[in-house]
């Protein structure tokens, strides 16, 4: 019996893949993706983080979207299960956003979050 495919734990919207693939090809190494995770910080509690990927990490979730690697560190998977990341442009400002469906609350400045991990769900055999 054939496995269903398994979804992507994280996805990119095309405005998000195409910054992506713009900053990896006018850095000045070599990169093979982009590494994302969380941290302990702010004032709502964790921080998102994003980084270039020069090689792969023991036991890094691996994604392909939309034309770039995504590496997920192992101790974040559970808190971005399900993550959209796009790529805003407004009047002043651009950045990343992660549409996240863990994330509970953020403070005032954008800066922070806090995120729940996200709850195993039963598959019937």
């Amino acid at each position: 019996m054939a496995r269903r495919p398994r979804p992507k734990a994280v996805t990119l919207t095309d405005e998000a893949a195409t910054r992506m693939q713009e900053i990896m090809a006018a850095a000045e190494d070599n990169f093979i993706g982009v590494r994302i995770g969380v941290k302990n910080g702010g004032c709502a509690g964790m921080e998102y983080t994003m980084d270039y990927a020069e090689a792969a990490q023991p036991l890094e979730e691996v994604v392909e979207d939309n034309g770039v690697t995504i590496f997920i560190d192992p101790k974040a998977i559970l808190f971005l299960l399900g993550t959209e990341i796009d790529y805003v442009v407004e009047k002043l400002s651009s950045r990343f956003v992660f549409n996240n469906p863990n994330q509970t609350d953020a403070c005032g400045c954008g800066e922070s979050v806090t995120i729940v991990p996200a709850r195993q769900q039963s598959v019937e055999a």
